[in-house]
């Protein structure tokens, strides 16, 4: 066996190894800061393509830096970024220190710093180009040799997914992929996985002919969030929810992802991606599939994908895509008392660009638990406030003892759990008002995340790094979720190139209003976020 085999890293031989694997193999929610069993990385590598981009100076090296400061990461982790730079390797160090400094969780200590960055490494060069990839073969083995790593090696694709293929030739080519006995190799991709699913199917096989699908990591950031992965306690730890989350109690179930910025420095990425391919086949379809899943029996990956399976291949289109879905693109408004351009007015946009920047969807699930219940799921930018939440909103009561006025402004009872930004859950419920008369309105109870754990959450990638180094998968999709999700997105896609021009919606709104007339055809309407 190899270490690959043992998720807890290090020697597998061990009894504390043994004893971990028994008691928190695969449990995506134990504690990575358990003084117990502090899930600490074996001797590696990562590699780390793109690492110029926004995604690693402002998330992934941060990341590490704030991994390294908590102990998680063994003294000889090295870290090897390679782009088209004409750097040396104190030249890199100094700028990943500067990312860290500004955008580290963990606040900056020098002789933390001092350790880590003794294991940076810089190797110039382009994805194509096979002498710098042979550059990088012999860093690695000098790496191997001089900080102990043990040819243990991830490589993090942060780059645009049109690069990924001439990566995974080079790999195969140096056989960098190739670990020899007692090591291990493993990739890790960025979304989106292709950009439906013949693309998604091609860029698998050709991953799968270098890399095993277990030694490949589908980076969903969202999944890494403390407050999805609690989706899964709430409903499995705790008698109160699990018995009324199901058609006899719900009304309907609303997730949504709303950002208040435009496309920045973006543009070249997302104009032609759009908002569905870019959040809902991922993000948004994931925490559907954890809301929606049933008990996996276990927190071992297995167990949670298929479930997850389950539900995705359950889930139902809207009967007539016009009126079950909605596309927008923003105009020119206001943010912040702010006036911004539109859409079509940002840098390196088309001026005829048909590229949607707000979607939604109403979905149902054709199972026993869900028959009959709309999920409702929107995402868009330039939208009045960020936001990413999920809303089961349950069936009226029949309040049969009380008369018309008493409940006239009472709203349905709803369980909000709030993913970004202020974490925590929402209880929505009724309650008299104090006085003689009988008047019951809406009241809210609030955990937040802030004020019951002293400890600030760790960042989504700070998790999923260390998933990625010490081989545990439960919280990275598998392919055939990958597919599953562009089966349902891809009829939707195909339907909206036919349709011209997205609606457009002003700066600073919430969306199109298609979007509202898709809830108000069921008698529903949008939670005032």
């Amino acid at each position: 066996m190899t270490e690959q085999d043992h998720p807890e890293g290090g020697d597998a031989t061990t009894p504390k190894a043994t004893a971990a694997r028994q008691t928190y193999s695969g449990n995506p929610l134990r504690d990575p800061r358990d003084k117990r069993l502090p899930r600490v990385s074996g001797p590696c590598v990562l590699v780390l393509f793109g690492v110029t981009g926004d995604l690693a100076r402002r998330k992934l090296l941060p990341a590490i830096y704030d991994l390294g400061n908590r102990g998680l990461l063994p003294p000889g982790f090295s870290l090897v970024g390679f782009a088209r730079r004409d750097w040396a390797h104190e030249d890199f160090a100094q700028i990943a220190h500067d990312a860290v400094k500004q955008h580290a969780r963990t606040p900056f200590r020098e002789e933390v710093w001092a350790q880590l960055s003794e294991g940076f490494r810089f190797c110039p060069g382009e994805l194509h180009d096979d002498h710098a990839f042979d550059r990088l073969t012999a860093l690695l083995t000098e790496l191997d040799q001089t900080r102990g790593t043990g040819g243990n090696y991830a490589f993090y694709l942060a780059v645009p997914p049109k690069l990924f293929a001439p990566v995974i030739r080079q790999l195969k080519r140096t056989r960098l992929a190739h670990a020899p006995r007692g090591a291990w190799r493993r990739v890790v991709v960025e979304k989106p996985f292709g950009r439906d699913l013949k693309t998604a199917r091609e860029l698998n096989a050709l991953i799968n002919t270098v890399f095993p699908e277990e030694c490949v990591f589908r980076i969903d950031h969202y999944l890494g969030k403390e407050t999805v992965q609690n989706i899964l306690a709430l409903r499995f730890a705790n008698t109160l929810y699990e018995p009324i989350w199901n058609r006899g109690y719900v009304d309907h179930v609303q997730i949504t992802m709303a950002e208040d910025i435009g496309v920045g420095g973006r543009a070249g990425y997302y104009d032609g991606i759009g908002a569905a391919r870019d959040v809902l086949q991922n993000h948004l379809l994931q925490l559907l599939a954890l809301v929606a899943m049933e008990d996996p029996g276990n927190f071992d990956a297995d167990s949670l994908r298929r479930e997850k399976e389950k539900v995705l291949s359950a889930v139902q289109l809207p009967a007539d895509l016009a009126t079950g879905t909605a596309r927008g693109q923003y105009t020119r408004g206001w943010q912040g008392g702010e006036p911004v351009v539109g859409y079509l007015e940002e840098d390196g946009i088309p001026p005829d660009s048909t590229t949607e920047t707000y979607a939604a969807v109403r979905l149902e699930i054709a199972n026993r638990r869900w028959a009959g219940v709309p999920f409702y799921l929107r995402t868009g930018k330039r939208l009045t406030r960020r936001m990413t939440e999920v809303a089961i909103v349950f069936q009226r009561a029949p309040h049969l003892p009380f008369s018309k006025t008493d409940t006239e402004i009472l709203g349905q009872n709803a369980l909000v759990i709030r993913v970004q930004p202020d974490e925590g859950i929402t209880v929505r419920f009724g309650s008299k008002v104090p006085g003689t008369a009988m008047e019951v309105r809406d009241v809210s109870m609030d955990f937040a995340y802030g004020e019951s754990f002293l400890e600030s959450s760790p960042e989504a990638y700070e998790r999923l790094l260390l998933d990625v180094l010490i081989g545990d998968p439960p919280l990275f999709p598998h392919q055939r979720e990958v597919e599953l999700s562009w089966m349902i997105l891809d009829p939707i896609e195909e339907y909206w190139a036919t349709c011209g021009r997205p609606e457009g919606y002003p700066a600073g709104t919430w969306g199109p209003p298609s979007a509202d007339a898709m809830l108000a055809r069921d008698g529903r309407a949008w939670r005032r976020l």
